[in-house]
């Protein structure tokens, strides 16, 4: 596939040469005085874009200074050369006569034989070139293959280092403050790919020899749309086939200079068990109208799926952006009754509960649990330093010190008592931290002694004890209940059942506010007087309240400020997450064998199933189906043991002769509510956790997030360069100027 010269009598090509050819301009004025010096009156007639796509001069017609050699394969033009040196016809003609003359007849006769051979090859070339260039179709060289194989070299090296969550552009191009020389790692990658031995990749460069980036940005923000959509369609193409799932949306992440919701899609594989994956990012900007919208149009549209096989919702944010989600999920549920809200398995309903409180006391609690997550997780030293804070404190009660130095070992700010086992170490905590910001021994380093101290701070402040004490307490009657949510399915629906009593408490509390405050006030100061923490009201209470000249005393401010507040959101965030369909479908739980058996098969399922009756391949033999299944399981042999969960439910081998019951199942555990059962390794939230704290802010990147987060599945290098060449077609593969 080589190039050819398209001067007037010169007969070079990139076949038997090692020069650069260089692309006619495009720039009109330029590509003219280009023509007129190579003296091919036939390209007078051709536009500047055709020259620059089908004709190329050698380097053998510029002059030595218009010539930059950028790397071993690239040598490029100056942007204002124009070609100069080209042979005259009259001249050669004048010099071969004279040479005739004084040649020797013999000599003359075998030069002249050898002229005519050269001559006749010569027209032969040039015949080849000129009805290669009148017409409006490719040269000789296979453009078309030679651009796939480039494309598809290009889509190698972005996902590539998506995987390995490699930054596109370098620190200079992205972080002011850097004085790194590598402004972009695509651009590098390219090259050492290009030294390595791609072919591909050489021959389009040294075709292309133009003054430009071996990639435009432009072209590769076309390249990371495409890729964005087709790792999507891999992922999505099992729950398009399955059709039911449920949306998890995450909690505010910062991508691309701007807020961002992930969302995640819940489903029951080929294999009966239920996933989890991250599918992309959702714009936080505008009003809770402006959010739904785009969310409904980012699903239908950009993911392909249908809202109305929409079958649950569930959101682990906190602060501000729960209080818009929670209004989002709820006009879709409006839209779609059937996408319920349930609690996510991802968190605790207590750390739920606790995250959607968005009070200044509550939100100063949750940032420090975290802060306290992060900061004892950076060393096995700082986990020491806190579990001898621990002896110290608990030295007479050796069994209470193993368990918390147990907990503390695990992820005890996650746990549904976490709010319990903070209030057992608040003081080895304090102890702890005070320890590691006075540094005496040196041990330490700034930013560690640093940190300790905020957080110390935090912990000797009067408000975030006494949040914590109430947290602890108004939580207590809904850790159980959250705790068996997720669980096993039978724990599931029963403790569906007790949500009743767990209400009946919370009203009650409510009812005798005062008795409960007074009461875990006084633990509160208790706990501060250990601490000598002073007992007062926050100081921003002060500035915000007009001057009345009455003074608040501290029981009563806590009392209307935190007390009550809490119980009532609590209240009410639970009847918000069960709803009555939500109850019911909780209740279709029943049709699990071993839950049949605990209720002596006494049970309405057909009455509970009825909400997804629609949904059932054939609904009208579902009450028969039902009844077949319950004389299966009551009746069956006496050593079978019956299965206790939807996924060994669904692992039955005769399943498939109950096509309505497995229906059902399969609905009911793509809900949120259930515990993901894949073994695929790390769950999708916690790759994207992950992938946030190891990636700074400005070189986040919404495709490759998801190909880091989404590094285990294939990737289809030919499907993505035929969906670009289907998706911009007009736009040529290498983007490049002259």
């Amino acid at each position: 596939m080589p190039n050819f010269c398209a001067a007037l009598n010169c007969s070079r090509n990139s076949s038997h040469s090692v020069l650069a050819f260089f692309r006619f301009p495009r720039d009109p004025e330029r590509c003219k005085k280009w023509v007129e010096n190579c003296s091919r009156s036939d390209l007078k007639d051709k536009t500047p874009d055709h020259l620059n796509k089908y004709h190329r001069l050698c380097a053998r017609h510029f002059e030595p200074n218009l010539i930059q050699k950028t790397s071993p394969f690239r040598t490029v033009l100056k942007d204002s050369a124009i070609p100069t040196i080209f042979e005259n016809p009259c001249r050669k003609r004048q010099n071969k006569e004279k040479e005739s003359n004084d040649t020797p007849p013999a000599k003359k006769d075998k030069l002249d034989a050898e002229a005519e051979t050269t001559k006749d090859t010569s027209e032969a070339k040039s015949q080849e070139i000129s009805d290669t260039s009148n017409g409006d179709g490719p040269p000789q060289v296979d453009e078309e293959a030679l651009n796939k194989e480039y494309l598809k070299s290009l889509f190698d090296v972005v996902v590539m280092m998506g995987v390995q969550n490699i930054p596109i552009h370098g620190h200079s191009d992205k972080d002011p403050q850097s004085k790194s020389f590598t402004p972009s790692n695509f651009q590098s990658l390219l090259e050492y790919r290009i030294n390595a031995g791609d072919e591909a990749l050489r021959k389009k460069f040294e075709m292309s020899a133009v003054n430009s980036e071996y990639c435009t940005s432009a072209q590769l923000e076309k390249m990371l749309e495409v890729i964005e959509k087709c790792t999507r369609n891999e992922l999505l193409a099992e729950v398009k086939e399955k059709r039911f799932f449920s949306l998890v949306i995450g909690n505010q992440v910062e991508v691309e200079e701007e807020s961002h919701l992930p969302l995640f899609v819940r489903f029951v594989d080929k294999n009966n068990c239920l996933r989890e994956d991250f599918v992309g990012f959702l714009l936080l900007e505008g009003d809770v109208g402006a959010i739904t919208e785009r969310l409904i149009a980012e699903v239908t549209e950009k993911y392909d799926l249908d809202m109305k096989h929409c079958r649950g919702q569930a959101y682990f944010c906190s602060g501000v952006s729960a209080l818009k989600v929670k209004a989002v999920v709820a006009r879709i549920t409006e839209l779609y009754p059937l996408a319920i809200l349930t609690p996510c398995s991802n968190s605790s309903l207590n750390i739920c509960l606790a995250n959607s409180i968005t009070f200044t006391g509550v939100q100063l609690v949750m940032s420090t649990l975290k802060k306290l997550d992060a900061f004892f997780c950076k060393s096995p030293l700082l986990q020491s330093q806190l579990e001898n804070a621990i002896s110290i404190y608990y030295q007479g009660n050796e069994e209470k010190a193993n368990v918390l130095k147990e907990a503390c070992n695990s992820k005890w700010t996650d746990q549904h008592d976490a709010f319990e086992i903070a209030v057992d170490l608040l003081e080895a905590l304090l102890l702890c931290m005070d320890s590691i910001h006075d540094n005496e021994d040196h041990k330490w380093n700034d930013e560690v002694a640093h940190n300790a101290f905020v957080i110390s701070e935090a912990l000797a402040d009067f408000e975030f004890v006494m949040t914590l004490v109430v947290l602890k307490n108004t939580l207590s009657f809904t850790r159980a209940f959250g705790k068996n949510l997720q669980g096993q399915t039978n724990e599931v629906f029963f403790a569906s059942s007790s949500l009743t009593a767990v209400l009946h408490s919370l009203n009650e509390v409510f009812e005798n506010i005062e008795v409960y405050h007074e009461f875990w006030f006084e633990e509160a100061v208790n706990l501060a007087a250990a601490l000598e923490i002073p007992v007062k009201i926050p100081r921003l209470y002060y500035r915000k309240r007009p001057a009345t000249g009455e003074e608040v005393q501290p029981e009563t401010y806590y009392k209307e400020n935190v007390t009550v507040p809490v119980v009532t959101h609590v209240i009410q965030e639970l009847s918000d997450f069960f709803s009555e369909d939500h109850l019911r479908a909780l209740k279709s739980l029943s049709i699990v064998p071993a839950i049949m058996g605990q209720l002596k098969f006494n049970t309405s399922e057909e009455t509970s199933a009825e909400m997804y009756k629609n949904d059932l391949p054939n609904p009208d033999t579902f009450p028969a189906e039902l009844h077949c299944w319950k004389i299966k399981w009551k009746h069956g042999t006496k050593d079978v043991v019956m299965p206790t969960t939807i996924y060994d439910t669904l692992q039955l081998s005769d399943a498939k002769f109950f096509p309505n019951v497995c229906a059902v199942l399969k609905i009911l555990y793509s809900l949120p509510v259930f515990a993901l059962t894949s073994d695929k390794g790390t769950p999708a939230d916690l790759r994207l956790k992950k992938y946030v704290e190891d990636t700074p802010v400005y070189h986040r990147n919404k495709t490759m997030a998801l190909l880091r987060i989404n590094c285990g599945i294939k990737h289809d290098l030919d499907s993505m360069v035929e969906t670009y060449l289907k998706m911009f077609p007009d736009s040529e593969p290498a983007e490049k100027g002259d």
